[in-house]
């Protein structure tokens, strides 16, 4: 007898959204929406790749690179400007490679350290 188990409606899109509007709206008011939008773009995907290694958020480690990629991300948002004299809102598909290689980095980074600081166990002998 097969039962399935029933999960919940994950709304992890929904709580990044809520958490990240405030950050973007204190950027709009302050006259730095293309900052503003930088540091959307930064934070969100740091969260969805906390998302993705969840399993991980026991370990000191994973945070600390979490810190030390948000760190490094600090010089990218005064570096970046988005185009001059562009007030509209940047269609998702724009955004959508600078996202994902930023996902991807922070990924790769908190793989690079699982890596060696996780020691994998030795193999048994036969």
């Amino acid at each position: 007898m097969n039962e399935e188990i029933k999960k919940g409606t994950d709304y992890t899109g929904l709580i990044i959204a809520a958490i990240l509007a405030p950050a973007y709206l204190v950027f709009y008011l302050m006259g730095k929406e293309e900052m503003g939008r930088s540091v959307f773009i930064v934070l969100g995907m740091t969260m969805l790749a906390i998302r993705v290694r969840w399993d991980l958020r026991n370990r000191s480690w994973f945070w600390a690179v979490i810190v030390l990629v948000l760190a490094a991300h600090i010089p990218l948002l005064f570096l970046v400007h988005w185009p001059e004299g562009y007030h509209g809102w940047l269609p998702a598909i724009g955004t959508l490679p600078i996202g994902l290689a930023d996902v991807l980095i922070i990924l790769g980074a908190v793989h690079l350290v699982e890596k060696f600081i996780v020691k994998s166990p030795p193999p048994e002998e036969m």
